[in-house]
């Protein structure tokens, strides 16, 4: 019922590999992250600061915002995640005909190298990805060696 009427999607698992060990299980996020946020009891700005579920809700921000954006194309979801049993993940993988380009989500101002890590397995050991990309919390729009480093404000833009 709640998937029905559009307040929660269920983002389904990504296995083009049967042999591998693989989590099967959709994620379960909010159409609006309003909602969510004031489930968990947030009632201010400054709160998301310090909230330790921050991370989560900007995951969910940015996977409601990427299927609204699909939707408003025009187009079918084709939005996965990628998460095998030992711990390797991919918190989206937005589907353009056979191209999948990963996104790796982070609620962080600053880049680190351990941002890279399921990005690069997916792209090594499950499926060559010709573009990569990190979305984070912080200002700037770069391309990098090893992924496209964008802000919530210029990713759309990458996924055409």
């Amino acid at each position: 019922m709640l998937e029905t009427s559009f307040i929660v999607y269920r983002l389904p698992p990504y296995y083009a590999n049967i042999s591998k060990r693989l989590i099967k299980s959709p994620k379960l996020y909010f159409v609006d992250t309003g909602l969510a946020a004031n489930l968990l009891g947030i009632e201010e700005k400054n709160q998301i600061e310090t909230h330790p579920l921050r991370g989560s809700l900007f995951e969910n921000l940015i996977i409601s915002e990427t299927l609204k954006f699909r939707y408003n194309q025009g187009k079918r979801e084709n939005l996965f995640f990628f998460r095998d049993t030992k711990g390797h993940e991919v918190d989206l993988l937005y589907q353009i005909a056979n191209e999948i380009i990963p996104v790796e989500i982070k609620a962080a101002g600053t880049v680190r190298n351990d941002f890279y890590k399921g990005l690069d397995y997916f792209s090594q050991y499950v499926c060559p990805a010709q573009k990569k990309i990190l979305l984070y919390d912080g200002d700037r729009n770069e391309e990098r060696s090893r992924a496209i480093v964008t802000n919530p404000r210029e990713f759309f833009p990458w996924l055409s």
